[in-house]
């Protein structure tokens, strides 16, 4: 049965598995964010596991021996000393050692697996198309914990259809990796063999459908006729979504505030999306009722709802935090600004202005510039053919030193540490804060509010949302593969 609503896969953690399994056991699409899962599982481990949910998905890891060399080397029993930093996890690279390929998995598979636990609804995971480097070992992890659904964007993903379909056979798989620089004729190629990984014998999990987040027909039409697979569906993503936005088509302008401006070009074609004959869902300020019946009379298949969700009880956001954007929004006093700059991937990105995050100037200018997650970082080509690494927002001699111009560093921020802030897992350092995402109807939260009340639920946001409508359409979607 095809859901009504998704919902979004937000930020570092924020789409955990706690607010996924709750929307999927009332019927609906759950969705994990799929992005620096491995760091996720090693930081909580090394908190002690609160709850021991981390070791009992791990229990049921299918490869021996991975979880046990896992917990040797991450898990703290009874946690760290709170002023101790996290140990750090290696950055992505070209070519990982088996240990860090491991730690990836496993954060996929043990997020996924959670999600999933105890029920029969569907979970899905979303990736960024612009985060390759993780990729595949990370699609292997979610496909082995039976993850029903892959949404990726902030890209074209025109490689990962393919890509699953291999990894459901139990094939070695390739994903070509952008580098700047590099000569005509040259590719760098990501790599993931199952057998090596599983030890001599591959495992078959289950092809997951494929739903491409995209902004336009012209980007979805050229992924049905192109991609090394079959897409299944669409994520049609309006530009007051939260987090990543594409870029305005055509020339770029600004609004007085140094907002890219969006004009008609940006309105997506529904009709044509209706020619494909694959179900789409409609995202960016859907989070009413009539906004859902809206999309469903256009032919969609539902709504993606994203910030509605970001800040429930059920969020991977600290309470702390949650609590200061409710009572934000209860005085009306929200604000989100489409940054054109903040965000190493180049596209415009979101960011909720919150005294004591580094949405505010003096709170990020007194941070010093680190990269040590590195999810972000784009490959370069030295001139010995080698690869280098370098990120926007890391120290700006370090950028330079790599050959990097000055200009791109300007209004570069680390999203990566800041994210990961945001659901009480940042690195312990002086001056480290969070950054938070979210779409323009934030405001609008306050909608799921019962009278008296200062906090909400997933099961509010879903009965707010679906009202009168039926919770599902009848399936239309054919064998993923």
């Amino acid at each position: 049965m095809l859901p009504r609503i998704i919902q979004g896969g937000m930020g570092v953690g924020v789409s955990g598995w706690r607010l996924a399994r709750a929307v999927s056991v009332l019927g609906q699409m759950g969705v994990v964010s799929g992005t620096a899962l491995g760091v996720i599982l090693a930081r909580r481990l090394q908190l002690g596991d609160i709850g021991g949910h981390v070791r009992r998905a791990l229990a049921h890891f299918p490869i021996p021996g991975v979880a046990e060399r896992l917990l040797a080397r991450h898990y703290v029993p009874g946690g760290k000393p709170a002023a101790a930093p996290f140990k750090l996890t290696p950055v992505p690279v070209l070519r990982p050692a088996p240990v860090d390929v491991e730690l990836i998995v496993a954060g996929n598979f043990v997020e996924v697996f959670l999600a999933k636990e105890g029920h029969s609804g569907v979970v899905g995971i979303n990736y960024l198309e612009k985060i390759q480097f993780p990729t595949l070992p990370s699609l292997y992890g979610a496909m082995l914990a039976g993850v029903d659904f892959i949404l990726m964007g902030a890209g074209i993903p025109r490689a990962i259809p393919g890509a699953l379909d291999d990894l459901a056979a139990g094939q070695a798989v390739r994903l070509r990796l952008d580098v700047e620089g590099v000569l005509p004729g040259e590719e760098y190629d990501l790599q993931f063999d199952p057998v090596a990984f599983c030890g001599g014998t591959p495992l078959h999990p289950k092809r997951p459908w494929f739903l491409a987040i995209v902004a336009s027909s012209t980007l979805a039409t050229a992924l049905v006729r192109k991609a090394s697979g079959k897409v299944n569906g669409f994520v049609i993503e309006g530009p007051t979504a939260g987090g990543h936005n594409a870029p305005p088509r055509g020339d770029l302008h600004f609004n007085a505030s140094g907002e890219p401006v969006y004009g008609p070009r940006d309105v997506p074609d529904l009709a044509k999306f209706r020619a494909l004959g694959l179900p789409f869902w409609l995202a960016g300020s859907f989070g009413h009722p009539e906004r859902v019946r809206e999309a469903v009379e256009a032919g969609a298949a539902g709504v993606q709802v994203g910030t509605a969700f970001a800040f429930c009880e059920e969020s991977g956001v600290t309470q702390e935090l949650k609590q200061r954007v409710v009572d934000q929004c209860l005085r009306g006093e929200s604000h989100v600004f489409t940054d054109p700059l903040v965000s190493p991937t180049g596209f415009p990105f979101k960011v909720l202005q919150l005294n004591g995050t580094v949405s505010q100037p003096i709170v990020h200018e007194a941070r010093q510039r680190i990269c040590d997650l590195g999810y972000l970082r784009h490959a370069y080509r030295k001139e010995d053919g080698t690869l280098g690494y370098r990120c926007p927002a890391e120290p700006v001699e370090e950028y330079l030193r790599k050959g990097g111009e000055k200009s791109e560093t300007v209004g570069r921020k680390c999203i990566c540490n800041g994210l990961l802030s945001a659901m009480g897992l940042g690195q312990v350092i002086p001056d480290e804060r969070p950054l938070l995402t979210a779409g323009d109807d934030v405001t609008q939260i306050v909608r799921f509010l019962k009278p008296g009340q200062r906090s909400y639920t997933a099961a509010d946001v879903l009965t707010y949302l679906l009202g009168s409508l039926p919770p599902t359409v009848p399936p239309s979607l054919p064998s993923p593969a």
